[in-house]
């Protein structure tokens, strides 16, 4: 996974997806946040690697349209010759109305259309879609592609459901082992009520491989961000962090909030520690139910995350970056 650490060099990005590609990574996870736009990065990414697999986002459903999301999906992997998969998400408020200007009522309803409308555009029909939050009609996709798969980024019970009956992949984002076993409970229940196969789950893992000080800094900066969007604050106060999330929600800032992050709140979350520890780690997650773990590499003392990628890379069976 491409991080957004906000002390790195935007272009770090590009630099992570050349050391995933050269450890043997099958796949790579490219956001978007504040730097690039998803599918130009992608781009970038792709003409600097060789065999690794894009698939971009989780991007905010109800920013883009499912039209527009399936021509950045083509455009993408024609350019680089590899096929390309796609992730969506809630995000959340700020980012979607105030920065795009984009209504969030009824998010769960409003990702099951657009998941419904994509597969028809992307599997090369013309669209013809009419739901209450989307509605597409007339585009047809000149390069159908039909082999592509979609995530669900899933918080909270209403978007699990959804992830659950509608995606080829469930996504879960700083969660505990246990947290991961609960939901895949949760989701089988749901995809066997849908006649469905269940669908894989993913989880993100940030790691960072002996992590001094730095590192330590540049990780609880960062998940002081996620303290107060919808489903990552719920989550954290079950974890017993509500102290934390009500501050955050009051308007404290991210600099308070990173200096007060207990270290115990990084290791609940993240992989952190030796390489043993690394991998014993990650071999939790997938023990839970995860049948993919991607790595999300501290950089705060390793550059494009080269040491953790590198010490990592013979789990890359079941392992993305």
């Amino acid at each position: 996974m491409t991080p957004f650490w906000l002390d790195r060099p935007d272009t770090e990005a590009v630099d992570i997806g050349v050391e995933a590609d050269r450890n043997g990574f099958r796949t790579l996870w490219v956001g978007e946040m504040a730097t690039y736009d998803a599918f130009a990065l992608a781009t970038a990414i792709g003409t600097k690697t060789q065999n690794i697999r894009l698939r971009i986002g989780p991007l905010a459903a109800g920013v883009r349209s499912p039209v527009a999301l399936a021509l950045g999906l083509s455009s993408v992997a024609s350019l680089i010759g590899r096929p390309v998969d796609l992730a969506l998400g809630a995000s959340s408020p700020p980012i979607v109305c105030v920065w795009h200007d984009r209504p969030w009522e009824s998010p769960a309803p409003r990702m099951r259309e657009y998941v419904r409308a994509l597969r028809g555009v992307l599997s090369g029909q013309r669209a013809d879609f009419d739901g209450k939050h989307v509605r597409a009609h007339g585009f047809r996709l000149r390069s159908p592609m039909p082999s592509t798969t979609i995530s669900v980024a899933a918080f909270g019970p209403a978007m699990t459901r959804v992830a659950a009956e509608e995606a080829d992949e469930v996504v879960l984002n700083l969660v505990t082992p246990d947290q991961v076993a609960h939901t895949r409970a949760v989701v089988d229940v749901h995809a066997q009520r849908a006649g469905r196969p269940r669908p894989r789950i993913a989880v993100w893992v940030t790691a960072a491989l002996d992590p001094g000080d730095a590192a330590i800094a540049q990780l609880a900066a960062q998940l002081a961000v996620y303290l107060v969007p919808p489903g990552y604050g719920e989550m954290f106060t079950e974890l017993g962090y509500g102290t934390l999330v009500r501050q955050a929600r009051a308007g404290a800032k991210r600099a308070e909030l990173a200096k007060a992050m207990p270290i115990d709140l990084l290791d609940a979350v993240c992989a952190l520690g030796s390489k043993a520890q690394l991998t014993d780690r990650i071999a939790a997650y997938h023990r839970a139910g995860a049948d993919q773990v991607g790595i999300v590499p501290a950089t705060a003392e390793d550059p494009a995350g080269r040491n953790v990628l590198a010490a990592l890379s013979p789990l890359h069976k079941g392992t993305h970056s």
